[in-house]
């Protein structure tokens, strides 16, 4: 399946010269769907994962969902505020601003191994906020997976000492 053909593409989102992709048409058709999930999946079958940790509020849907696919827990990253217990945080920058994450202070046990999952690949400031938490773990991150890449911005450059997966490549 042509994934790329169920995203859509909003000019001047969030704000003027952002073309954002907008997965909310690839997340309501059934069929897109189950094949992100189960594209996804299958990259990692095999590979024991024992999290997938993302961010919200994108990085939730397909976090669940494939931590679901493949058997293993799911640890949520908020926003400052969002999280009832004791948290590490981390600031980032994104290509529009600055942002904070948060996970909880007991979220991971040590020697962990952790997918890391985002929607969205641009920068890579969000992705990398996320390896930073995760590092607080003295977790094995095995890999940084999204659903789609913008591989213009280079951000995968940021994630050398892991693997990197993406479904859906774009050129801006």
């Amino acid at each position: 399946m042509k994934l790329e053909r169920h995203i859509r593409n909003i000019p001047d989102f969030p704000k003027k010269g952002i073309q954002f992709k907008d997965i909310t048409t690839l997340l309501s058709d059934k069929k897109a769907f189950k094949a992100t999930v189960n594209g996804l999946a299958k990259i990692f079958k095999g590979k024991n994962i024992d999290y997938v940790v993302a961010a919200e509020a994108r990085g939730f849907i397909l976090g669940g969902a494939l931590s679901y696919k493949l058997g293993c827990g799911f640890i949520p990253v908020r926003k400052p505020g969002k999280l009832p217990y004791r948290t590490y945080k981390h600031s980032y920058s994104l290509e529009y601003g600055t942002n904070e994450l948060h996970i909880h202070e007991d979220a991971l046990p040590k020697n962990a191994k952790v997918l890391i999952l985002d929607d969205l690949l641009a920068t890579g400031g969000t992705a990398l906020a996320l390896v930073n938490l995760v590092k607080k773990f003295d977790a094995d991150i095995v890999g940084v997976a999204f659903l789609i890449e913008l591989t213009d911005l280079k951000g995968k450059e940021k994630f050398k000492e892991y693997p990197v997966y993406s479904l859906i490549k774009f050129d801006i």
